[in-house]
C-alpha cells in the first residue's frame, strides 16, 4: 500500500525542503509545488491525501486557490493554511471554504505533525459517517463457527496478502460486503481507504464520473477509483455496469491508469479492486450483457458466501450480535430469545439471508414488550401462522401468484418504509433496488412515502 501523500505548496524553497525531510521521515510521500499554477498541475496529476497550503504566493493567493477547489461544496480533501501574516478573518474564511486547520509561521514542527495526523484521521472518520449514512452493515469480521464461514474466513485472509482483484458471488443479503471488508482489513492496505459504489445506483447519464472522475477548463473532480488509491474499491452488483463503463474499467485495471472524464493524459492509480454480484456473470457473458475479458480479469480468485439456511449452526450467534448491535447503537430496549424461538430461527429457511435475520431482529426490539421473544412472536413478525388441516400455512397463500407477490411486496416496503422513517434512498440501499425502480414500484402499489415519513415524526 502506498503512504499518504501530501501536496506542499508554498513559494519558499527553504520551508518546502525542510518540510518535505520531515514528513519523508514520518513515512510520507510529498509532491512540491512553489505557485497556484503547478498546484493545480500537481493535483491534476494526482490526488493528494491532504494539501499544506501557503495563503500569500505571488501569482494566485492560497484562499483564492481554496475557494477554486471548494468551489460547489467542500473541498475533497483536508487542507492545512499556513501564514506568517495571517489574521483572524483569513483563518475564518479558510475555515469557511473548507480548510482543516490554519498554522501560523514560523512553524512549530510538533505542532504541524499533529495537525496532518489528526486531519487524515479526521478524513477517515469522514468516509466511514458516508459509509455508515449509506446503509453500510456494521459488521466487520464474517460471523459465524459453521464449516463454511471457518473456510471463508481462512480463503479471504490468504487472499488478502496478495494484490489481485477478488470476486465475491452469493445470493442478496448473504454479506457479499462484510466478505470484501474483511478481505480489505486483512491486507497490507489494511490502513489506506476502503470505498464502496453502488453499480446498480450510478447515474445513468453518466456513469463513468462517480468512477473515474471529471476534468473541465483545469478544474478536477475525483473519482471513486482515485479516492480509494492506495486502498481498495468494492463495486456492488458488478453485473449492472454499463458495457462502455465495463471496458472503461478493464482499461483501468490492465494499465493501472485511467483516463477522467475530458482528460487528456492518463492518471496512475494503486487500488484494489474487490467486485461482487448476485447474478451469474457467466449466463450475463453469453448474453452479451457482460464483456468476457472483464470477467476473465476480475473471476482470477472467487469467493462464494454461502446462504444462512446452509449454516443453520451460525444463526444464534448473528442473533446475539444484533441483538447487542442495535441496544448500543440505537438505544432499543434489551431482548433475549427464548429456547423455542432459537429453535424456529434455527429451522426457518431464511431466503433473505443475514439481511433478513438483521430485519427481524431489529422489529422484534422495536415492537416488542420487556418479555422473551416466544416462537410464536417470531412467526407473527414472520406473517407465518400455525398450519389448520385445509388452511393454507401463510397468508397469502390462497391467492393467485401475481397477488399474492403484490401483497408481500406492500407489506414488504411498508414496514421498510416505517423502519427508516419514510426514507425512500435509505430503504433503496438497504434492499438493494435501484432509487427510481423503487419509486415506480411504490406508486405500482399504491404507497405513499411522504405519509409514512409524517407518520414517523409524529
Amino acid at each position: 500500500m502506498s503512504s499518504p501523500h501530501i501536496l506542499i505548496v508554498d513559494d519558499e524553497p527553504d520551508i518546502c525542503s525542510l518540510l518535505k525531510e520531515i514528513l519523508e521521515d514520518e513515512g510520507f510521500e510529498i509532491s512540491i509545488a512553489e505557485n497556484a499554477g503547478h498546484a493545480r498541475e500537481a493535483r491534476r496529476h494526482r490526488r493528494p491525501d491532504l494539501i499544506l497550503l501557503d495563503i500569500w504566493m505571488p501569482d494566485t493567493d492560497g484562499i483564492t486557490l481554496l475557494k477554486e477547489w471548494s468551489e460547489g461544496g467542500q473541498v475533497d480533501v483536508p487542507v492545512i493554511m499556513m501564514s506568517g501574516h495571517g489574521t483572524v478573518e483569513t483563518a475564518v474564511e479558510a475555515t469557511r471554504l473548507g480548510a482543516y486547520d490554519f498554522i501560523e509561521k514560523p512553524l512549530s514542527i510538533a505542532k504541524l505533525l499533529v495537525t496532518v495526523q489528526r486531519a487524515l484521521e479526521t478524513a477517515d472518520l469522514q468516509r466511514e459517517n458516508i459509509g455508515l449514512r449509506k446503509g453500510i452493515t456494521p459488521l466487520d469480521d464474517p460471523i459465524g463457527n459453521s464449516a463454511a464461514m471457518v473456510k471463508m474466513r481462512t480463503d479471504a485472509g490468504r487472499i488478502a496478502q496478495h494484490k489481485t482483484v477478488v470476486f465475491i458471488t452469493g445470493d442478496s443479503g448473504t454479506g457479499k460486503e462484510v466478505i470484501a471488508r474483511y478481505v480489505h482489513k486483512q491486507s497490507p492496505r489494511a490502513e489506506g481507504p476502503f470505498i464502496t459504489v453502488g453499480v446498480a445506483g450510478l447515474a445513468r447519464e453518466n456513469p463513468d464520473a462517480e468512477l473515474f472522475g471529471t476534468e473541465h477548463d483545469g478544474r478536477v473532480t475525483f473519482g471513486s477509483l482515485e479516492q480509494a488509491n492506495g486502498g481498495s474499491l468494492f463495486l456492488k452488483d458488478i453485473a449492472d455496469m454499463d458495457l462502455n463503463t465495463q471496458a472503461r474499467l478493464l482499461s483501468a485495471l490492465e494499465n493501472e491508469a485511467l483516463l477522467r472524464v475530458g482528460g487528456l493524459e492518463p492518471v496512475q492509480i494503486d487500488v484494489r479492486i474487490i467486485a461482487a454480484t448476485r447474478r451469474d456473470l457467466a449466463e450475463a457473458v453469453a448474453a452479451g450483457a457482460f464483456r468476457d475479458d472483464l470477467f476473465y480479469h476480475l473471476n482470477v480468485v472467487p469467493l462464494h458466501v454461502p446462504l444462512l439456511r446452509d449454516r443453520a449452526e451460525d444463526v444464534e450467534l448473528l442473533t446475539g450480535y444484533y441483538l447487542d448491535y442495535f441496544e448500543v447503537n440505537e438505544g432499543l430496549p434489551q431482548r433475549e430469545f427464548s429456547t423455542g424461538a432459537k429453535n424456529r430461527l434455527r429451522a426457518y429457511e431464511w431466503p433473505g439471508n443475514v439481511r433478513e435475520l438483521k430485519n427481524l431482529v431489529q422489529r422484534l426490539m422495536i415492537l416488542g414488550g420487556p418479555e422473551q421473544i416466544s416462537a410464536q412472536e417470531i412467526n407473527s413478525a414472520l406473517g407465518i401462522r400455525p398450519q389448520t388441516e385445509g388452511a393454507a400455512p401463510v397468508p397469502g397463500f390462497d391467492l393467485p401468484l401475481r397477488e399474492a407477490r403484490e401483497k408481500f411486496e406492500k407489506t414488504y416496503l411498508e414496514y421498510q418504509l416505517h423502519a427508516l422513517h419514510g426514507s425512500v434512498s435509505k430503504v433503496a440501499e438497504r434492499i438493494g433496488i435501484e432509487r427510481t425502480h423503487l419509486y415506480r414500484k411504490l406508486r405500482s402499489l399504491g404507497i405513499d412515502p411522504k405519509q409514512i415519513k409524517e407518520s414517523s415524526n409524529v
